[in-house]
């Protein structure tokens, strides 16, 4: 009888540990899609340091590849994935333009954007 008496402090103290941790985790969704652009880096064709990279100066096609993570409070659907994922792809119809823009500028952009649309999930 003591063995079962620890082993029901021992499960009900896991079982609490869990749920301690569950309640104060961080919860992200994330999703993934690509576009292709068009852009250039005018500073590879006159900089020394970029020599190697001076056609870079001239426009030049990419896959943007996009992986954008966001902060949900709750598991069940606070920001819904499948909604999240279209609005994301609808901010970039067609081939995009984006003359000197680096990923990084178009990182910030996105960032500026989600956090208009999402002001609380964003850290």
């Amino acid at each position: 009888m003591t063995d079962s008496i620890v082993t029901d402090a021992y499960m009900q103290a896991q079982h609490e540990k869990r749920t301690r941790i569950t309640d104060a985790a961080k919860r992200f969704i994330w999703v993934t899609f690509r576009r292709e652009g068009i852009h250039r880096f005018p500073l590879a064709g006159t900089d020394p340091n970029l020599a190697d990279v001076a056609f870079l100066a001239n426009e030049h096609r990419h896959i943007f590849h996009f992986n954008v993570s966001i902060e949900v409070f709750h598991n069940d659907r606070d920001i819904e994935f499948i909604q999240f994922k279209r609005w994301l792809e609808s901010l970039y119809q067609g081939t995009l333009e984006l003359n000197y823009k680096s990923c990084e500028m178009i990182s910030d952009d996105l960032y500026q954007t989600i956090a208009s649309r999402f002001p609380n999930s964003i850290s």
